[in-house]
């Protein structure tokens, strides 16, 4: 018998990792796991030339994650079931798999392809090597897919 005892749900708030969010919530709750949602900010290198126009530093983004994780969290605690969140910075890949050996989870669920332009074809390789270096299953969710999940 296969047991699911805790689910990494990588987050960069896209269509595709929403629809993750809600599968990882969804086999939580028939399997009676836990969910860990991890946003990674990638560190920006400094500007040389600081008349740019403001970028976010990494402080601000990870503020912004934390309170874009409260409704999920909330929703999914008000479904009875065990949530945490975390954000982290670092080059998303390595930090997701070096989560999911640090936090012993059984299964990561995340999005296919994160934003669009540059950071859809960066989360798109994120996935990819999730998904090859992992050493648990890997459940990849598209943005765009039907949907098959009830709402009740």
């Amino acid at each position: 018998m296969i047991t699911i005892k805790s689910i990494l749900c990588p987050m960069d708030f896209s269509e595709a990792s929403k629809n993750a969010y809600r599968y990882a919530c969804e086999f939580a709750k028939s399997m009676g796991a836990s969910v860990v949602l991890l946003n990674v900010i990638e560190p920006r290198p400094i500007a040389a030339d600081m008349t740019l126009n403001y970028i976010p530093l990494e402080e601000d983004l990870a503020a912004a994650a934390k309170e874009d994780f409260i409704p999920m969290i909330d929703q999914c605690k008000n479904a009875g079931l065990d949530i945490s969140a975390d954000v982290m910075i670092g080059v998303p890949a390595e930090v997701i798999l070096q989560q999911t050996d640090d936090l012993d989870v059984s299964l990561v669920i995340m999005g296919s392809h994160g934003k669009t332009g540059l950071s859809r074809l960066l989360m798109g390789s994120v996935a990819e090597a999730v998904v090859r270096k992992a050493q648990v299953p890997v459940l990849i969710v598209k943005a765009n897919e039907k949907e098959f999940i009830s709402e009740g």
